[in-house]
């Protein structure tokens, strides 16, 4: 509590009558909460109840009282007596009144030793009484533990879909005449089970490939009697098979001499037949005719009288579309394994446009050298320029060389290429490390969703916006140097203790500080003391910032204290 007089007055002729020796304001009493002062969000708030006694104020007289803060003047308000002209508030002369004065000023660096004083101005009816207010000084200022956040914004590495072991297939076909399941010797010549056939020679010889299974389908033309074609479909599926195992003993593949096979006869190709119609050259309106009427009779039998009934589009059906159904279709199902990490690593290094887009966003996961994982980016960005995560990751290394102008272009790049989350937190990474808050809030809002990053440079922007409790809540389960700092901010000292020894800062020259201010607040002096030594010994520099530090305002007078910061 502090109390303040007038004093000082010296009276003009003139004015004599108006004023009696008696004070006209006296023994005001002043309590500011909090003191010391305290940053928050950028901003210092100040809150004085002042308390009036009995007689305190003439009835007559008014007074505009003006906190100094420092050299900074806040806010003006007025007081008068009860019988006084004015709009000020109005404090009873015989019972004496309170006054609640709040103010909030922009907070500057002098602000961090400056004290916070009454000063003001006496009137009586309306004219200034020559004196002045005694500059009382009535708090001290300011904490700024906030900020020692650490502005360490996270970005994030968008994913590769790189696997190890993908399944694969191979597929081959073998076309047979009308109402055949005889394999002609001039299919075995067709490229595809030419191809099927060094297939299987090298995958004989490759650990790589591991054949899991091999379907054949066998297929008829949707004209003939429907159980022949089901019984044919059935036997081209066999006469595939045979083919596919005389290829793999032919090049003593062992895996196709197995029971690996799955054969199914298919019957009447309808379904083929509707997709070949629709690639053909025939004539628009015949060919949807064709499909009215497979669509409209179900029955095998009344399909096949229908379409005989179509006379030449019949002919142009047997003669172009027909033939391309009656086959025996054939897949291989196997998995292929790709390289080892090492092997990736070494190709990224001597050809690496050998590498796939999910191979080299994979690889530079296997990397710790930035420069190099920046390398491996910058070739998937020129191989595959459409895709965002390209742009993202380069963008992500070069933030981490705090190259943050390019990693900002990149990050754009990649947003505009596809509206994403995570380039979306990292341009709030971007605008928080550069101060602009706002917008690093409003990109981190769109960005929900991306990662416990989003959560966490929210925590950051929480504690510089003095929203405590909600910076705890947004870093969540994860701790941090940070999160204990909240923790600390928002009331929670034990917890920001225990927070910050979970952490890898429990041992940091930051960690002592944060522990020496948190036992400062709990009035335990030797725990200030040897966190601070500890800090000093890691970092001399928090030496002088202690010496001046308003969380350490208690131990002023304290020769431990003293004795380690001068």
């Amino acid at each position: 509590m502090k109390k303040q007089s007038i004093y000082g007055l010296a009276f003009f002729a003139i004015t004599s009558s108006l004023v009696t020796s008696c004070d006209l304001l006296k023994d005001l009493d002043y309590k500011v909460t909090p003191n010391p002062l305290e940053m928050h969000g950028d901003s210092v708030r100040v809150k004085i109840d002042v308390t009036f006694p009995e007689k305190g104020i003439k009835k007559k007289a008014s007074a505009e009282i003006t906190p100094m803060f420092g050299s900074t003047a806040l806010k003006t308000v007025t007081v008068q007596g009860e019988k006084a002209i004015g709009n000020g508030s109005v404090i009873q002369y015989k019972p004496g009144g309170k006054m609640v004065y709040t103010d909030v000023v922009a907070y500057k660096p002098e602000f961090e030793n400056a004290v916070l004083t009454a000063t003001g101005k006496v009137f009586k009816g309306g004219k200034e009484k020559v004196g002045k207010f005694t500059d009382m000084k009535i708090a001290d200022g300011t904490i700024i533990t906030p900020y020692a956040v650490n502005k360490d914004f996270k970005v994030i590495l968008d994913k590769d879909e790189f696997k190890r072991v993908t399944e694969e297939t191979f597929v081959a076909q073998v076309n047979f005449d009308k109402g055949k399941s005889t394999v002609k010797p001039a299919e075995l010549k067709d490229k595809d089970i030419l191809d099927f056939s060094s297939w299987l020679l090298a995958a004989q010889g490759n650990s790589r490939i591991a054949i899991k299974a091999i379907n054949i389908t066998g297929y008829a033309s949707p004209e003939g009697e429907e159980d022949k074609n089901n019984t044919l479909s059935t036997s081209r599926a066999e006469a595939g098979k045979k083919v596919i195992m005389d290829l793999g003993k032919k090049v003593k593949n062992e895996k196709s001499q197995t029971e690996i096979y799955a054969l199914s006869g298919s019957g009447e190709d309808y379904e083929g037949f509707k997709k070949e119609l629709k690639k053909s050259t025939m004539n628009a309106d015949e060919a949807n005719l064709v499909i009215r009427v497979l669509e409209m009779h179900q029955d095998p039998a009344t399909r096949e009288t229908e379409m005989r009934n179509m006379g030449k589009t019949f002919i142009e059906l047997d003669k172009s579309i027909f033939p391309m159904l009656r086959r025996s279709e054939i897949t291989a199902i196997y998995d292929l394994t790709g390289y080892t990490d090492e092997e990736l690593k070494s190709i990224s290094k001597t050809t690496p446009d050998s590498l796939n887009l999910e191979e080299l966003l994979f690889t530079a996961t296997l990397v710790s050298d930035l420069n190099d994982k920046l390398q491996i980016y910058k070739v998937a960005m020129k191989n595959y320029p459409a895709d965002h995560r390209t742009h993202n990751n380069a963008g992500a290394i070069l933030y981490m060389q705090n190259k943050m102008m390019e990693a900002k272009s990149h990050f754009e790049k990649a947003n505009s290429l596809k509206d994403n989350a995570i380039s979306k937190n990292n341009l709030a990474a971007i605008a928080g490390v550069s101060g602009d808050r706002s917008k690093s809030k409003q990109l981190l809002n769109q960005a929900k969703g991306a990662g416990s990053e989003v959560n966490y440079n929210m925590g950051i922007l929480n504690i510089q916006n003095g929203k405590y409790a909600d910076a705890v809540a947004s870093f969540g389960a994860d701790n941090s140097f940070n999160k204990a700092l909240a923790q600390l901010l928002n009331g929670s000292v034990d917890a920001a203790i225990k927070t910050v020894d979970a952490t890898s800062d429990k041992e940091s020259a930051q960690g002592y500080y944060l522990k020496a201010v948190a036992a400062a607040r709990q009035d335990k002096t030797d725990a200030v003391v040897s966190n601070l030594k500890n800090a000093f010994g890691k970092d001399a520099s928090l030496k002088a910032k202690a010496s001046n530090d308003r969380e350490f305002l208690g131990l002023a007078d304290n020769v431990a204290f003293t004795g380690i910061v001068n």
